[in-house]
């Protein structure tokens, strides 16, 4: 009988997947399953929370998650309401404001926020690497493409940026331009680095545009490498590149500690009790966004959302493969969301 109940619900779901489809640009098709695009980061754990749904709820076909990068699958989930469009984004960093206007625009008007845990943006180099110890500053002075606005970037080893830094070469393998790390790059990191010149924070002031060139494009000289949406292609690369520092989620850093070691920043390491305090410098919330047009059509959707509350306990399934989980206030703050399906009004948002 549960069976029977399911399969007809299933059915419902679908035929109000259909007409949702259809009020969004007349599509037909019906979709019987989760499907969710967004950051690598968050992957592994949409997909461990993929798997215990599974587990809990026999006969439902696994949620579709898709590793597209925060900034390639907002534009994804912004698209609009209806099957031919994801359910959920999972997201490095919070959804901008210009994004949310975006998905206004074209229909997606109920957005659920839920932060599902936290995460460190890790900078680490192989067991055998030189040892470096740098600052935002540092970083910012390495990568940036116009360090304070004074012309392209010159400098070729870390010791051209600071004398106590050795004279190897600057290397770093990191994110692309839509992952939300390279968006987490720029703020907790180049941003923070740029801001130490205090003529910086008036050119804020004069012009947005020009402030966010200037402190957050990165040199495309060949220092800094675009490694793709794949982060385990940057743990090879620095086994064959000792010298070379990575930048990726600190989960990628904590799963391959025999290979790696942490470089520390503002003399912090990363490590779960830096990350959960917000002691290290490069600390970022997790998210989750899901339409809440969606809630009803797509069966398992609730039961999705709620498989991730259930575990993102410190001693929970996703904290064993390698989350951070968010402090006790914010966990109980989110569970209500996910019971309540409180709607985001975008009001506080950048």
């Amino acid at each position: 009988m549960k069976h029977l109940a399911l399969t007809a619900a299933s059915a419902i779901a679908a035929l109000s997947l259909a007409g949702c489809g259809d009020q969004s640009g007349g599509a037909s098709a019906v979709r019987d399953q989760i499907r969710a695009v967004g950051s690598s980061t968050v992957y592994p754990f949409a997909t461990a929370a993929a798997e215990l749904f599974v587990q809990g709820n026999p006969g439902m076909k696994s949620p579709i998650i898709e590793s597209t990068g925060t900034g390639g699958g907002m534009k994804l989930f912004c698209a609009g309401v209806g099957a031919q469009h994801p359910d959920i984004e999972d997201a490095s960093r919070r959804i901008k404001k210009s994004e949310f206007e975006q998905c206004q625009a074209n229909g997606v008007k109920d957005i659920i926020e839920i932060q599902v845990g936290v995460d460190g943006l890790a900078f680490a180099e192989a067991r055998n690497g030189p040892g470096l110890k740098l600052t935002p500053k540092i970083v910012y002075e390495a990568l940036a493409a116009n360090p304070y606005g004074k012309g392209p970037n010159k400098a070729q080893t870390w010791q051209d940026v600071d004398p106590s830094l050795p004279a190897i070469p600057i290397s770093v393998f990191g994110p692309p331009s839509t992952s939300g790390t390279r968006d987490s790059l720029a703020e907790l990191i180049l941003e923070k680095g740029c801001q130490s010149d205090e003529a910086m924070k008036a050119l804020k002031e004069k012009s947005e545009d020009e402030y966010k060139a200037t402190c957050t494009r990165v040199r495309e000289d060949g220092k800094y490498v675009d490694a793709g949406e794949n982060d385990n292609l940057i743990v090879k690369k620095l086994g064959a590149n000792p010298n070379a520092v990575g930048v990726f989620g600190f989960s990628f850093l904590e799963e391959n500690k025999d290979t790696l070691k942490d470089v520390p920043i503002n003399g912090v390491e990363a490590s779960y009790e830096t990350v959960s305090t917000g002691q290290y410098p490069g600390a970022r919330p997790l998210y989750i966004y899901v339409k809440k047009a969606h809630m009803q059509a797509i069966p398992g959707l609730q039961a999705y959302l709620n498989t991730f509350a259930a575990n993102w306990n410190p001693d929970g399934v996703l904290t064993q493969r390698g989350m951070v989980a968010s402090s006790e206030d914010v966990r109980q703050k989110n569970t209500q969301i996910v019971k309540s399906l409180t709607v985001l009004d975008g009001a506080e948002l950048k």
